[in-house]
């Protein structure tokens, strides 16, 4: 049995959607950029499509513009808000906690010049209201804040970020990273003060290579990208047209339906866990202050790694932490920020479901958990 757990890495592309690619690629071949017949054919199909995400996200089909995925939505969003209102300040806020593709733009911005603060998190991985309004300054240019983090699951309240932020200084431009949290949150960009919001493709059931980026109407972004006029002159080059169906079809799929039932998933998951393993350690909650997918574990004495490839021979997928950064020997950058001990931390695994997944599966799971767990535990106390 094959049972993959590694959702919140990337998912598995559903039938529909691979059948979608398909057809777009046999029949989608012309540039959509070509003035003929066949050009203008795969131009109005692009349109449906941004229509489509444009009705997940809950705005116009006006302002969502395609990329290569999440990596570069988000340095789209936060270069490209700061390049285009430079004058409003220099000063710009985040999180410990964020995925590396903000990080590691937030640390070049801060070698060149610009001065960054660094939000601490709780023991849960959530900010302090407080401390967000306490760091607002009036050269406060620009706030990027994740929705969900992608290790954890921990949902900050952006509607509540969005309101501080604006109420205290309405130039200040208000970035999420919503990657992890679209299609597992109920959330219209709408009803929240964000100007931009970063989305990407394989990690709801589409495929890789494609992503989205939320521009609300009248914020003023420069491109990263310089080039050819297309996405409305913020993205130059032909656009990935089979991921853009694939992604179109992706967001058509989404549902409540299967929001609740991936959070009834995980709440069993955690119940066969607790039942069956002891001196368990949950790192993350299972209420609706966290994501339905995600859960993150530790089991004391095991390094994550030798778990993790001891499931594998049985065919069970998790994962060590992030994906992006599950190569290096460095610790958790998120585990540590909430003040995880280092035994906790080295342990961790993330186990992340999509709606799916079974019961079945995640009862072959939780028992081969159990017998490797077992088994290396008495290797290591001979």
């Amino acid at each position: 049995m094959e049972v993959y757990l590694d959702n919140a890495a990337t998912t598995r592309p559903k039938d529909e959607v691979i059948e979608a690619i398909s057809w777009a690629l046999k029949n989608l071949y012309a540039n959509p950029s070509s003035l003929h017949r066949k050009g203008l054919e795969v131009e109005k199909e692009i349109k449906e499509c941004r229509k489509v995400v444009a009705r997940a996200l809950g705005c116009s089909d006006k302002e969502v513009v395609f990329t290569s995925g999440g990596t570069e939505s988000n340095s789209l969003a936060i270069n490209g808000l700061i390049m285009a209102n430079r004058r409003s300040g220099n000063h710009i806020i985040t999180t410990k906690t964020e995925h590396k593709s903000v990080l590691n733009t937030f640390e070049h911005l801060s070698s060149n010049g610009f001065e960054v603060t660094y939000l601490d998190v709780d023991r849960e991985g959530f900010i302090s209201l407080e401390r967000l309004k306490e760091s607002m300054r009036p050269d406060t240019l620009l706030v990027s804040i994740m929705h969900a983090n992608n290790e954890t699951g921990t949902i900050q309240p952006i509607m509540e970020i969005g309101e501080i932020i604006k109420k205290i200084n309405r130039n200040t431009l208000f970035h999420v990273d919503g990657i992890q949290g679209f299609g597992k949150i109920k959330f219209n960009v709408k009803q929240a003060n964000v100007d931009t919001y970063a989305l990407s493709g394989h990690k709801i059931h589409g495929p890789k290579g494609i992503g989205a980026l939320y521009i609300k109407s009248g914020v003023k972004i420069q491109p990263n990208l310089l080039g050819g006029s297309q996405e409305n002159n913020l993205r130059a080059g032909t656009e990935n047209v089979p991921g853009i169906v694939g992604l179109a079809k992706a967001a058509s799929l989404i549902s409540e339906e299967n929001i609740e039932y991936m959070r009834g998933l995980k709440a069993y998951l955690v119940k066969s866990l607790h039942e069956c393993i002891d001196d368990i350690h949950f790192n993350n909650g299972i209420n609706d202050n966290f994501t339905p997918h995600i859960i993150n574990v530790s089991f004391k004495g095991i390094r994550s790694e030798i778990m993790l490839h001891s499931l594998e021979q049985d065919g069970v997928y998790v994962s060590s932490g992030s994906a992006c950064t599950s190569r290096k020997k460095d610790f958790s950058h998120v585990l540590k920020a909430m003040g995880l001990k280092e035994d906790i931390i080295d342990s961790a695994i993330r186990i992340s479901i999509s709606y799916t997944n079974t019961r079945e599966e995640i009862d072959y799971a939780v028992d081969k958990i159990n017998k490797h767990l077992n088994d290396l535990r008495k290797i290591i106390k001979r």
